[in-house]
C-alpha cells in the first residue's frame, strides 16, 4: 500500500480492527451496530495515530526508496491535525449525547459544538508554535 497511497496506516487500521466487528458478532450472535461501529471507528483512529507516529521513524528512508506514509503526508503539521481530530471526536460526542427531542439537550449540544472550534484553534496555535520553534 505504501507505493499506492499516503494512507497505508488507514488501510492497516481498517484491516487490523476488522476483528472488532467479527469478535462482537461471534460473541453476541449478531451485529449490534450501535456498539460495533464506534468500536471499529475508534480502533481505526487509534491505529492511524500510533502507526503514523511509528512511521515518523522511517521518514528519511521512505523518501529515499519512494514509498509513502501519513508521516510524509502530514509532515510537521501534526498539531493542527491533532486539533482537527479532537474536534471531530467532540462533534461525534455531541451528536451521540444530544436528545434531539429535548430543548435543553439541544442547547447543550449547540454549546458543545463550540468546543470543536476550540480544538481546531488549539491545533492551529500548536502548529504555529512548532513553526516558530523550528525557525530558531
Amino acid at each position: 500500500m505504501k507505493r499506492l497511497t499516503h494512507w497505508p496506516q488507514a488501510v492497516l487500521g481498517l484491516a487490523f480492527n476488522w476483528g472488532a466487528l467479527l469478535g462482537w458478532s461471534a460473541v453476541g450472535g449478531t451485529v449490534d451496530w450501535s456498539v460495533c461501529l464506534p468500536l471499529y471507528a475508534g480502533g481505526v483512529c487509534w491505529t492511524l495515530v500510533y502507526d503514523s507516529i511509528y512511521a515518523h521513524q522511517d521518514k528519511l528512508d521512505d523518501v529515499q526508496v519512494g514509498i509513502r506514509s501519513t508521516a510524509l503526508l502530514l509532515g510537521p503539521r501534526e498539531a493542527f491535525y491533532l486539533g482537527v481530530g479532537l474536534a471531530t471526536l467532540q462533534l461525534a460526542r455531541v451528536l451521540y449525547r444530544t436528545d434531539f427531542d429535548n430543548r435543553p439537550s439541544c442547547w447543550k449540544g449547540f454549546v458543545g459544538c463550540g468546543w470543536a472550534g476550540f480544538w481546531i484553534w488549539m491545533g492551529a496555535v500548536g502548529d504555529y508554535v512548532m513553526l516558530l520553534a523550528s525557525a530558531t
